[in-house]
């Protein structure tokens, strides 16, 4: 029996929200920690990178990917003040997210928001549109127009997907107030509030290392930092059998245990990714710590039996793309295709 076959109703008759209520209260200890060490490993490894620009620009290389992957961590901190999971204080969680937000070139308020969304609707095919990798059904794809076809495969290019369209997305995309409704004022103001606090760090790394220094250093940690935040979003719901799911039909639960995926990537990688790739138990209740996560799927023996990626079987799921809602399943364009002509 896989999590998704067990019913949201635990033994108690509780459902699973109400179950993992108890692992919600964060650790501020754990918490400070976490932020503090991170952050400390984050700037040593900027640091390092500088001055080994002296030694070997190979050697600089070699460090950014340790450095980029602290800075993925410093945006699960980021990701868990937003979901009110890592200070009991939303005051505190909110300043902390916004000086992150600079770091990591996600504007904390509007970012909290769309990734709110994303929880309340994630694998609901009626609801699509806010922070979603952009998927079509067959049936649409094969509606479109000759250039909506090209567009759109060209937006689920591995190369756009995640080299391209990252880099779009932190750096200009992030920028722009005018990606948020006209009614959410505070979401355009966190996006402006971002933009000033980047421009100064900027300005102060210019003064402090030199435009050619800094640009030797960051360039490569953001390329990896916001590659590696992309495809872990991907991952944790694209893989074949997942879940979508019309508005009728649709259910939260459902859509937590069999629409993500639990990512099991060797230890060291869990542990710089924030255990985000235990993304089924996240989805089955926002408000649990990120290191609190392994702990509820070691007490709940039917959590581990969620659909399961590791490295190697993930990278299979590159070219899936489009939802057949007939085989209940995610295929790729060729499959797509072949299916067609079969009919």
């Amino acid at each position: 029996m896989t999590a998704a076959d067990s019913t949201p109703q635990g033994q108690e008759g509780l459902s699973w929200s109400a179950r993992l209520a108890k692992w919600r209260q964060p650790d501020p200890k754990r918490s400070v920690w976490q932020l503090a060490s991170t952050a400390v490993f984050f700037v040593t490894g900027w640091v390092l990178m500088y001055y080994s620009l002296r030694v070997s620009y190979w050697l600089t290389l070699a460090l950014a990917m340790p450095t980029a992957f602290m800075l993925v961590r410093l945006f699960i901190v980021q990701h868990d003040c937003g979901h009110g999971s890592f200070f009991k204080s939303s005051t505190i969680a909110d300043i902390v997210g916004t000086i992150l937000g600079v770091f990591t070139l996600t504007p904390y308020h509007y970012w909290k928001r769309t990734h709110a969304i994303h929880h309340a609707t994630s694998g609901n095919l009626d609801h699509r549109g806010f922070g979603d990798i952009n998927t079509l059904t067959v049936a649409e794809y094969q509606q479109l127009s000759a250039w909506g076809k090209f567009r759109y495969r060209l937006y689920r290019n591995p190369v756009v997907l995640f080299g391209i369209g990252p880099v779009y997305l932190f750096l200009i995309e992030h920028r722009l107030p005018t990606i948020a409704p006209r009614t959410w004022t505070r979401e355009r103001r966190s996006i402006l509030i971002n933009n000033v606090g980047l421009a100064a760090t900027v300005v102060a790394m210019l003064a402090l290392v030199g435009p050619k220094a800094l640009l030797a250093v960051h360039v490569p940690i953001l390329i990896v930092s916001c590659t590696a935040g992309v495809w872990l979003f991907y991952i944790q719901h694209q893989f074949d059998e997942t879940y979508w799911e019309r508005d009728g039909r649709w259910q939260y639960e459902t859509a937590a245990l069999a629409g993500c995926s639990y990512y099991r990537l060797p230890r060291v990688l869990q542990w710089a990714t924030g255990n985000i790739g235990i993304h089924h138990v996240h989805h089955l209740h926002a408000g649990i710590p990120n290191y609190f996560l392994q702990k509820v799927m070691e007490r709940f023996p039917e959590l581990q039996h969620a659909p399961t990626l590791t490295l190697w079987n993930s990278v299979k799921c590159v070219p899936l793309a489009l939802w057949d809602e007939q085989k209940r399943k995610l295929v790729s364009f060729r499959e797509a295709r072949r299916r067609r002509r079969a009919a």
